[in-house]
């Protein structure tokens, strides 16, 4: 497993492998690798003759008041994680490979970034499409592959790829989770055993909205009504939204349909959570 920090020596052993004909498939991680990562990577392993997995916390997609400078980083420990998974390059390059001095230039998907999310977090989406496009510069991927869990993440590189004609197909991988229902994040190590208790309540929240859509109801309003009673009975008030929405275009719905997405974001002591559920 070789590490590579330059963007140079990225692309130019990237470039020999294409013309030898192997296939390159990319994880593009911030690191702090959970099981979730482990099996994004374990696939890759069987979408490409050359894996290679990036870390780098990207500091364009956090906010002035974000956890970019606490966001855990535990480069070591990552890679004793995936020693044994067949990964063939780490890139893990420094903030100054990727955002030189006097770097100036961003790209936007308009209206996907603005749904969800995007309304709380203004400016994290053309930082994601942004370091997620120079990845895919620099390792040339045939094959990159995200989790589902940050749905609208995917859904906005999906539509870069397809609106600037990337040669790049981009897989989404279905959501880890604990046992207790938590979706597995990298953010999860700041929740106590208390908080993560709380927390187990979002995807409690999303499975009875679920089971209240299987049963026929279909007034979206009335199933986010109930799913937001749930979190506040079990102390999770701070809720930045909980949504039915297309599953495509992200906009919001009166009349939920079978493949809309239900996707909540709350806070849990300062710690955002994410989470989503197809009906």
């Amino acid at each position: 497993m070789r590490i590579i920090s330059s963007v140079r020596e990225m692309q130019s052993l990237v470039n020999g492998e294409i013309r030898t004909g192997k296939r390159i498939s990319l994880v593009p991680t911030m690191g702090a690798l959970h099981e979730g990562h482990i099996n994004l990577i374990s696939e890759g392993r069987n979408r490409g003759d050359v894996l290679i997995v990036s870390i780098f916390v990207n500091p364009t997609q956090f906010g002035p008041n974000e956890d970019f400078t606490n966001y855990p980083r535990d480069l070591e420990g990552d890679l004793r994680k995936i020693e044994n998974l067949g990964v063939d390059i780490i890139f893990a390059p420094t903030q100054e490979e990727i955002y030189p001095v006097e770097f100036q230039t961003y790209v936007e998907v308009k209206e996907l970034q603005e749904h969800l999310c995007g309304h709380f977090r203004p400016g994290h989406f053309r930082g994601v499409a942004t370091v997620v496009l120079k990845l895919f510069n620099i390792v040339k991927p045939h094959v990159a592959l995200f989790g589902e869990k940050d749905y609208q993440q995917l859904k906005v590189i999906q539509r870069m790829v397809r609106d600037l004609n990337l040669e790049v197909e981009v897989v989404g991988y279905p959501i880890v989770r604990d046992k207790d229902g938590l979706a597995l994040s990298s953010r999860n190590v700041y929740l106590s055993p208390n908080d993560k208790n709380s927390a187990s309540q979002v995807s409690k929240s999303l499975r009875e909205i679920k089971r209240k859509f299987d049963m026929g109801c279909r007034n979206t309003k009335l199933m986010v009504e109930f799913g937001k009673k749930i979190l506040e009975e079990a102390g999770v008030n701070d809720i930045d939204y909980l949504e039915i929405c297309d599953s495509e275009t992200l906009g919001s719905k009166e009349l939920a349909s079978r493949g809309d997405l239900l996707a909540v974001a709350v806070r849990i002591k300062g710690t955002k959570l994410i989470d989503n559920i197809r009906l």
